[in-house]
């Protein structure tokens, strides 16, 4: 744990926020002392739903580093990840999280963070958005070769 770090995401958050490039939220992606990636939000300067602040600086750190596991890194985000960056922290392997506002704090100020996180705790039959299964024997044939396959990289 070193604020140092979290003070970065924070002047992230702030410096983009200010400068139009999107929400108030900066992270940063910390291997062994040193920064290897830095994200802040960019949804509304790309319209990029997905550019979070989390997710990009987890890819910054994957394209520096050459890999798709950060498992031997941690990550600063100035607030508590979404569902979304969430997942992505976890698809990363990170090894830990440190953030400075919660999920309530972004909701306060219209955030869907929190409803999100709500939603996913819901049956899928009674989520807000219908989600309904179509195919699913000709969708599995992929599955089932991905199983068979012995060229591949498993993650």
């Amino acid at each position: 744990m070193n604020p140092t770090f979290m003070r970065e995401a924070i002047r992230l958050s702030l410096v983009k926020m200010r400068r139009h490039h999107g929400g108030p939220f900066g992270a940063v992606v910390v291997r062994q002392g040193k920064i290897v990636g830095r994200g802040w939000n960019q949804v509304t300067s790309t319209n990029d739903p997905t550019a979070h602040a989390e997710v990009s600086a987890i890819r910054s750190a994957c394209r520096r580093l050459k890999t798709f596991r950060l498992d031997d890194c941690e990550l600063y985000a100035s607030c508590e990840p979404c569902p979304m960056c969430l997942a992505a922290i976890y698809w990363a392997r990170l090894r830990c999280v440190f953030y400075g506002n919660t999920r309530k704090d972004a909701a306060r100020i219209g955030f869907d963070d929190d409803l999100i996180y709500r939603e996913l705790a819901r049956p899928i039959s009674r989520r807000k958005i219908p989600m309904k299964q179509l195919l699913r024997k000709a969708a599995s044939v992929a599955l089932v070769e991905w199983k068979a396959k012995t060229a591949k990289v498993s993650y």
